[in-house]
């Protein structure tokens, strides 16, 4: 489940980069802002995806 939660957070961060970048284009800070917020969210989703990972990691290095 871990590898498709990084891919769809991978996706929302591209997703929030082409938002900002079309409302730059147009004009739109809504649009501008709004693909700001996708792209922290993902990102932030991101890390919290890397910290299970290495939290997981340690656990195993400690069971050893």
């Amino acid at each position: 489940m871990g590898f498709f939660d990084k891919i769809r957070n991978k996706m929302q961060m591209g997703r929030g980069r082409v938002k900002e970048g079309a409302g730059r284009a147009m004009g739109d800070p809504y649009l501008e802002s709004e693909g700001k917020a996708d792209r922290v969210s993902g990102g932030v989703k991101q890390v919290g995806e890397q910290v299970k990972d290495a939290t997981r990691n340690v656990r195993e290095a400690l069971d050893r």
